[in-house]
């Protein structure tokens, strides 16, 4: 989708500070970040949300919690411990209508409810 900030990234369009990529997903740091570790991993192909990456392409919901778990190893968070969080929907806080997980860590980050 042109008009899509995460698309544009995977275009090339826009710069991000990419920390990890494979055939099918992108991961980049977050421009403003949560915690000392805060990195975003999309896929490639645009999707709404994570509902609508899981229902149409599960093998590549699949990569994401994968990609997602290499950049908790790459970023010494993954034997302390980290967060991984998919905003769906305006209710949940989603800011840009393609899927994306953050993967944050680097700190203690408290129980969530």
């Amino acid at each position: 989708m042109s008009d899509c900030l995460f698309c544009r990234i995977v275009a090339g369009e826009i710069p991000a500070s990419v920390v990890r990529e494979s055939p099918t997903t992108l991961a980049f740091r977050d421009i403003a970040p949560q915690a000392p570790t805060h990195v975003l991993v999309i896929p490639k192909r645009h999707h709404a949300d994570i509902s609508s990456l899981a229902a149409a392409d599960p093998a590549v919901a699949a990569d994401v919690l994968r990609e997602a778990h290499a950049v908790a190893v790459d970023e010494s968070v993954a034997g302390s411990g980290y967060r991984l969080i998919f905003n769906t929907g305006p209710d949940a806080g989603q800011a840009v209508a393609h899927a994306h997980a953050h993967v944050l860590g680097g700190r203690a980050l408290g129980a969530l409810g």
